[in-house]
């Protein structure tokens, strides 16, 4: 008898179908029943949240920071005097050239002094006259010979021959031009036969000792700046000076909101120039703060810059730092604990107090 290939195919199907029933495997969803059955999603995520999250921390303890405030600005001397002439003539004597070192009270330019001696002999000439006529003045108004009036008259001829001759002198003085200050020549200088009228430069004395470095410190740090505060002064030309805080402006300048911090330098031997670019260090108190990579720095929810950290109860905790400054190895940062547990691996993984495991960074890291 022939029996159809598809009978014994609906027959292997059914006999198939009552083995798998008989075994009580039963899967709705793709979920099974049995001992090796894979859990619901939802059971997976619970089973996964159970678990703590573990996360590499660093131990850092607070260290002594001493800052330094840069001040970038430039030279100035302590003085820098334009000699002038008081009067008008020709340059007729030099003693002295570019570049001299002068003390106060040498002659820079000698005029040619005119006809000022014979102003001053006609002066005295007159001043002789008038003190005879006021000495016979007054002895007759005392015998009673003459008015006391015209003894008081004589009194002001006296007076003004005086004065007259004390101008006569004043102006042939004017003639010899000297240094107000110690210091030294600059370039130019009035030459010999050059005519100088009244307020015209003969030369111009710098006085270098002491040396000013002056420059402009923001409105954020000039409260951490004082008088008599100690310096370094690194010169572009290459040479260091130590000084002091001698001035610090009381205000600020309205244009750049900056202040005048003026550092006095003893320059003896002249080596320190006027004009020249200076950058200005100056040592800020010793505070207390951290040193962190800057791979660790994060942020809130409300987008503040801090670490992450594990607190003794194994919580975490979000500290926003002040970056104070920058070296090579890392960031120096404040507003942190003497001491903290920093997550320095995951805390981008994890928010504010969750349970963590801490693993101990164990890596020497540079201090």
């Amino acid at each position: 008898m022939h029996v159809k290939f598809s009978y014994i195919l609906a027959a292997g199907l059914a006999a198939g179908i009552g083995i798998w029933m008989s075994s009580g495997t039963v899967v709705v969803g793709g979920v099974g029943n049995g001992e090796n059955a894979t859990p619901p999603p939802a059971d997976r995520v619970a089973e996964g949240t159970d678990s703590i999250f573990r996360v590499k921390v660093l131990e850092l303890t607070a260290q002594d920071r001493q800052a330094v405030l840069e001040v970038r600005g430039r030279t100035e001397a302590e003085a820098k005097v334009a000699v002038r002439s008081e009067t008008t003539d020709d340059v007729v004597r030099r003693p002295v050239r570019e570049g001299a070192r002068v003390s106060a009270g040498d002659i820079l330019c000698e005029l040619d002094a005119g006809t000022r001696e014979a102003r001053i002999l006609e002066a005295k000439a007159a001043l002789a006259q008038a003190e005879l006529d006021h000495t016979a003045a007054t002895q007759l108004a005392t015998k009673g010979f003459t008015a006391q009036t015209r003894a008081a008259a004589t009194q002001a001829l006296l007076d003004a021959a005086k004065a007259r001759v004390e101008e006569a002198e004043l102006e042939l003085e004017r003639t010899i031009i000297r240094s107000p200050i110690d210091g030294v020549i600059e370039s130019p200088m009035a030459e010999v036969g050059a005519q100088l009228s009244n307020g015209s430069i003969c030369a111009t004395v710098v006085n270098s000792d002491p040396m000013i470095a002056i420059g402009q410190v923001s409105e954020l740090n000039i409260g951490q700046i004082s008088l008599d505060m100690p310096a370094d002064v690194q010169l572009v030309t290459g040479e260091t000076l130590q000084g002091k805080v001698r001035y610090v402006s009381p205000s600020a300048n309205p244009d750049t909101r900056t202040f005048r911090v003026e550092v006095e330098l003893p320059n003896p031997d002249g080596r320190a120039r006027d004009g020249v670019t200076a950058v200005t260090r100056l040592p800020l108190p010793v505070e207390k703060a951290h040193k962190i990579s800057p791979a660790v720095l994060t942020l809130n929810d409300d987008g503040q810059v801090g670490i992450r950290a594990v607190k003794e109860n194994n919580k975490t905790a979000f500290y926003p730092v002040k970056v104070l400054g920058g070296e090579n190895d890392g960031l120096w940062v404040g507003g942190l604990p003497e001491k903290v547990s920093v997550i320095v691996v995951g805390q981008e993984y994890v928010g504010d107090g969750e349970t963590v495991e801490p693993v101990l960074e164990t890596a020497e890291v540079s201090q």
